[in-house]
Formats: structure tokens, C-alpha cells, sequence
């Protein structure tokens, strides 16, 4: 027995010695290791970060075939003297409407007219040379050959999650990606499509109706469920859309958007990318079968998108790696109280009862940030347009901006229009009773974040 078992141990020696040997030898053939796999995940890295930060500022998915092809934008941002139709679209008129110009992009000979005062900002065919230059943060022009005449265009991620420093004039500046564009009038954009009927055939509504949904929106806003359940309007009759949210700072953040649900950033970015840009793609999830809560995506099987084409699905991967590298921006000098901050942190991480969900440094909870409308004291009503029904506990981020970041105030809405506002509301939902120097305190400490 002690023989046969000695000889039982010998024969599975041998037979993993001639099983796992040959396997790591084949295995240290096709996959790096030590310096040379740190110096594989280093060029990967750069690559993700180029290609996706090209992704986010300069792909338009095939957007195009939607803006121009089908709606007919161009035609409205041309104007009737350059081949479209009506007076055409400004670069006053662009700015107002909280378009963006990025200054590294205007071409020499235009900058030195813009400076010298020689470009009419009133005239459609100033937009059309902003357009050529690739200037306007987010969208794109298609010409003709010959270069005179708009014939499409279409939109980036960066429409509506960049804008710029203004460091030439309101409007005009360097790129700041992953600062929401909360002067962008979306909706009021969109309006000015000569066919806005791929919106009525979707919704089942008419023209006016649609432009009346579109036009409630305001800067600042969209509604990226409004294809999903046709529910322009909350009960209260104010708009359904909510504001444009920072895509900075996500790293580690588990749901992104408002009422988290939905998914990761990742998630988000196929869900945009192909129902909300109108990219080509393809695009599933079975959760907008159900006809009770979504209607108008389980008519239209929104949920199981299968486009000929698909130009976006290889570029998520990049495009997830570049807005998870895009860091908060720092509070300048000035914008807090150093000592209160410091005692607002202590209230922060104990009395206020803020890091009991609002866990730093990620300022969000580790895991499933979700929480029901009557845990934070408000209403459910975008709460229930996602699959859980819940609201996403919001990464505390940039608090001290509110010239930018939080331009339109705070949540999904921007119901509470200060950090003060925000404070005040959950003094009284969880009974905190803080004197109003530890308000002062603790709001000193959220604008240091």
C-alpha cells in the first residue's frame, strides 16, 4: 500500500509537471510580463486617454444622418443666403444661445479680424467659418466639396459636457472638458430644425406640441427619458428634463446620472451615444421592453437597436478611460475659509451626518449609491422614470463653482439654488439642528471639496 501510494504520488508529478509547464511556457510567449507588461499597461493607457479624449471632443458617432439628414439643422444654421432656409444662426445669436467657441481652434487670419473688430458676429456666415475651423465645442459642420455650402452636422459628448474658460470673451476660451454646459439652450436649438418630424413620429405628438416640450427645457437642461416614457412635464407642470451633470470626477463613482439606475458611465455612454446623439450603433437593454413605464421605447424597440453600421461601440472603451482620467477641479485661492472649512469637516463627518452616504473621498457610497425619494425628503417623480426608482447619492464635486458647475443650482432640477438651500433642507428632513454657525461652517468645508 505505501509503494502504490508513493507511485500514485509520482504519476500526478508527472502529469502536472507535463500539463502546467507547457502551459505557462505557451502563456509567457503571448502575454508580457514584469517590466515589459508595466510597459504594456503604460502604452495602452496613453492610447486610451488620446483616443478617448479625440472620442469625447470630436466624434460624431454618424450623428449627422439624424441632425442633417433627417431634421435638416444645417439648413437652419446656414440661413436662406447661404442655401439653407430663415435668417440663419449668428455667432451672437450661437453664444446667447450658450454655444461654445474653443480659441485654439479659430485660424490665425480669423483671430486677427475677430481682434481687430472686422467679423460681423451678427452674420450666419461667421458661424459657417467657426463651423470649417472645427471651432464650435461639440458639433460638427459637413461642407461640400468646394467648401461653400453646409450640407449636415453633427454633435459630440462634448456638446454638452464641456465648455470653455472664456479667456477671450463670454463664450470663447479653452476647452474644459467634463464642466456641464449649463448656459446650453438644448432644447431651444433643437427647435430650430426645419423637420422635427423624427420627434413627432416618435412621441406620437404634434410639431407644436413637441416645440412646447423642447422650448420648457431652459439652459442647462435635457431630458434623456423623454424618448423613453413621452413625459415632458412633471405634475407640478414644470419641465420633466434636468440639468446637464459634470462628467469630471467619476472615478470611482459606481451610477452615473441623476437617478443612477440606469448604470455606469459606461452604460451611459452606448445609451447617449445611440438614443440621444442618434449615433449609428448598437445599443440593448431589455429593460425598455416594458410597455407600462416606457411606452415610446418599447414601441419603437428602443431597446434592442441593431444599426447596419456601428460606430460607437469600439470607441467606448477609450471614451470610459478619458472621462474617468478627468479630474475635479480645485477650488482657487479665495474661495473658502481654511479654519471654518476645518470645523465644517468635523460637522461633515459627524453631526451633519453628510459622510454617512456622501463617503470621502469619493463623496458618493462605495457600491450601490442608490436611495429612495423619501430617505433625501423629496418627491419621486424622476425617481420613477428608472428601472429602480431611486436617486443617485451625487458625488460632491466642485461645490465652490457656481459660476459653471452649478449654474442652475443643485440636484437632478436644481431646486435649491445655494449650498445654503441644500443644508437648510436636510437641517429639517433628519432633524440635525445645527445652529447657523455650523450651517456656515459646514458650507465652508462643501466648498473646499
Amino acid at each position: 500500500m505505501q509503494r502504490r501510494g508513493r507511485n500514485t504520488v509520482l504519476f500526478l508529478s508527472f502529469l502536472l509537471s507535463t500539463a502546467f509547464i507547457p502551459a505557462a511556457a505557451q502563456m509567457s510567449k503571448k502575454a508580457p510580463s514584469g517590466k515589459n507588461f508595466d510597459a504594456a499597461v503604460a502604452d495602452q493607457a496613453k492610447r486610451f486617454l488620446e483616443e478617448g479624449r479625440e472620442t469625447f471632443r470630436f466624434d460624431t458617432f454618424g450623428s449627422e444622418d439624424f441632425w442633417g439628414g433627417k431634421l435638416k439643422l444645417h439648413e437652419a444654421i446656414a440661413g436662406e443666403k447661404a442655401g439653407g432656409v430663415g435668417p440663419g444662426l449668428s455667432p451672437e445669436k450661437a453664444l446667447e444661445l450658450g454655444l461654445k467657441v474653443d480659441v485654439n481652434a479659430i485660424p490665425k487670419e480669423v483671430a486677427d479680424a475677430l481682434n481687430k473688430g472686422e467679423v460681423d458676429l451678427k452674420d450666419p456666415g461667421s458661424t459657417l467659418v467657426l463651423l470649417k475651423s472645427n471651432a464650435v465645442v461639440g458639433v460638427t459642420g459637413f461642407f461640400s466639396e468646394d467648401g461653400r455650402t453646409l450640407r449636415s452636422v453633427g454633435i459630440q459628448c462634448s456638446l454638452c459636457h464641456s465648455t470653455v474658460d472664456d479667456a477671450y470673451a463670454p463664450g470663447i476660451g479653452h476647452r474644459l472638458d467634463g464642466w456641464p454646459n449649463r448656459d446650453l439652450d438644448i432644447g431651444a436649438i433643437v427647435s430650430l430644425a426645419p423637420d422635427l418630424t423624427a420627434f413627432t413620429d416618435m412621441l406620437q405628438l404634434s410639431k407644436e406640441e413637441v416645440k412646447k416640450a423642447l422650448e420648457a427645457w431652459g439652459p442647462g437642461k435635457f431630458d434623456a427619458e423623454l424618448n423613453l416614457d413621452g413625459k415632458a412635464f412633471r405634475p407640478d407642470g414644470k419641465t420633466a428634463a434636468t440639468l446637464n451633470p459634470p462628467a469630471f470626477g467619476l472615478a470611482g463613482v459606481n451610477n452615473h446620472t441623476w437617478t443612477g439606475a440606469w448604470g455606469t458611465v459606461s452604460y451611459w455612454n452606448a445609451y447617449v451615444g445611440n438614443l440621444e446623439m442618434h449615433g449609428k450603433g448598437l445599443f440593448y437593454d431589455p429593460r425598455l421592453d416594458d410597455a407600462e413605464k416606457y411606452p415610446v421605447a418599447a414601441r419603437t424597440k428602443q431597446g434592442h437597436k441593431q444599426d447596419k453600421e456601428d460606430r460607437i461601440t469600439a470607441k467606448l472603451p477609450a471614451l470610459h478611460f478619458y472621462q474617468l482620467a478627468l479630474p475635479t477641479p480645485q477650488p482657487p485661492e479665495g474661495a473658502f475659509n481654511r479654519a471654518s472649512a476645518e470645523k465644517g469637516k468635523a460637522l461633515f463627518n459627524d453631526k451633519a451626518k453628510c459622510a454617512t452616504c456622501h463617503v470621502p473621498p469619493i463623496f458618493t457610497e462605495p457600491g450601490w449609491n442608490l436611495h429612495k425619494a423619501e430617505e433625501i425628503g423629496i418627491d419621486d417623480f424622476q425617481a420613477m422614470r428608472s428601472p429602480d426608482e431611486r436617486y443617485r447619492t451625487a458625488p460632491l464635486r466642485a461645490l465652490w463653482d457656481m459660476e459653471k458647475v452649478h449654474k442652475g443650482g443643485f440636484y437632478h432640477d436644481g431646486r435649491f439654488a445655494s449650498l445654503g438651500d441644500v443644508v437648510d433642507h436636510y437641517d429639517r428632513h433628519l432633524e440635525l439642528k445645527l445652529t447657523d454657525q455650523e450651517k456656515s461652517e459646514l458650507i465652508e468645508y462643501l466648498k473646499s471639496i
